[in-house]
Order: C-alpha cells, then sequence, then structure tokens
C-alpha cells in the first residue's frame, strides 16, 4: 500500500479571523502609540517652549483684562533671566496657582514706591506701561540675590511681593514671559514690557 501525502485542511474563515485580530490588535497599538507621541510632545512644549494662560482677577489692569488668554514663552528663560518690567507668569511659595505679574524689582535692588511711583536705588524709574492710577506707598525693600520683585499693574489691588507671605520670588519660580493676549479674538494684540 502506498502512502500518500495528506493535505492540511485550510480554514479559511479561522486563518480570517486570525487576521482580523491581528489587524484590530496593531490599530490598537497603533492609537496608543500616536496619543503617547502626542502628549509627549505637548508636555514638552508646555515645559519648554510655551503655554496658554488665563488672566483670573483684576491686578494686571490696564495691560491684561480678567478671563484674557495669553501666550507665555518658556524659551527666554531658559537661558537667560527676566528683565525690569517682563510681565512674567510665577508661582508664589508654597502654592502650585499661576499668577501673572510684572518683575519691577532685579535681584540686589532697593525698591521703593511713593506715591505710586518706582524708585530704584533711589532713582525714580519711567513706568511706560498701561496701568491703574495708584498713590501707592512700600519700602524701601532690597531684593535678596537671586530673587526678583513683582507687582501687579493694578497696584491697590494686586497680591504680589509687598505682601510678606509672597516677598520677592526666587528665579526657579518664574515661569515664562507674557508675549501676546489671543483671545478674545477682538483683543488680540503683543504685550509691551514697557522699557
Amino acid at each position: 500500500m502506498s502512502e500518500h501525502p495528506v493535505a492540511e485542511s485550510i480554514n479559511p474563515k479561522k486563518n480570517e479571523k486570525e487576521t482580523r485580530k491581528k489587524s484590530v490588535l496593531r490599530e490598537i497599538l497603533e492609537w496608543v502609540l500616536t496619543f503617547a507621541v502626542a502628549f509627549v510632545l505637548a508636555l514638552i512644549i508646555r515645559t519648554f517652549l510655551f503655554e496658554p494662560v488665563r488672566v483670573d482677577g483684576e491686578s494686571m489692569l490696564e495691560t491684561l483684562q480678567n478671563n484674557e488668554y495669553m501666550i507665555s514663552t518658556k524659551y527666554d528663560y531658559l537661558a537667560g533671566n527676566p528683565a525690569r518690567f517682563h510681565v512674567v507668569t510665577c508661582h508664589y511659595p508654597g502654592r502650585t496657582q499661576t499668577f501673572v505679574k510684572r518683575v519691577v524689582g532685579l535681584p540686589g535692588e532697593t525698591l521703593e514706591l511713593r506715591g505710586g511711583e518706582l524708585y530704584i536705588d533711589g532713582t525714580l524709574i519711567p513706568q511706560n506701561f498701561k496701568r491703574t492710577p495708584s498713590t501707592a506707598n512700600f519700602g524701601p525693600f532690597t531684593v535678596p540675590d537671586g530673587c526678583y520683585f513683582v507687582m501687579g499693574d493694578n497696584r491697590d489691588h494686586s497680591n504680589d511681593s509687598r505682601n510678606p507671605q509672597v516677598g520677592a520670588l526666587p528665579r526657579n519660580l518664574i515661569r515664562g514671559h507674557v508675549q501676546y493676549v489671543a483671545f478674545p479674538f477682538t483683543n488680540i494684540r503683543a504685550i509691551t514690557d514697557g522699557d
């Protein structure tokens, strides 16, 4: 009796199911990888390049209005430091909320407000930016090394470095440089540093 090779029976339905199963798994994996890459890119952009921030309150009137959305760039301060009158995003000691203020005092300077006018080391400094009129007095106060003194443009209604619980901010708490108002669209504009 001669042996004949027996051909394996091929079940087309079984192969089709396996192919479909592999295709679904592959698609799920592609979606997961796409979301992971998008998340990492968003994190890098927000951490090192720029971040949208909403104005909450009136402490920066007249420069910024409540509920406006700004673009804060972060790359400016990766290798450099804030300059006087930069509008910055920052954190206060022990708080995670983002604040928007203006840098008015630099490390080592002695700052004073007399009738709303700014004096640095005894010299009157012109404040060439929109701000709410104020007759506030403060200081003199010497800004510690490595720190920056920040205030809101609405000096009479701002929780800022004049508050002992906030004080002058260490450099690492200043996160970004506010460059533009992006929303509402009718208010799109660049933010000037007032220098």
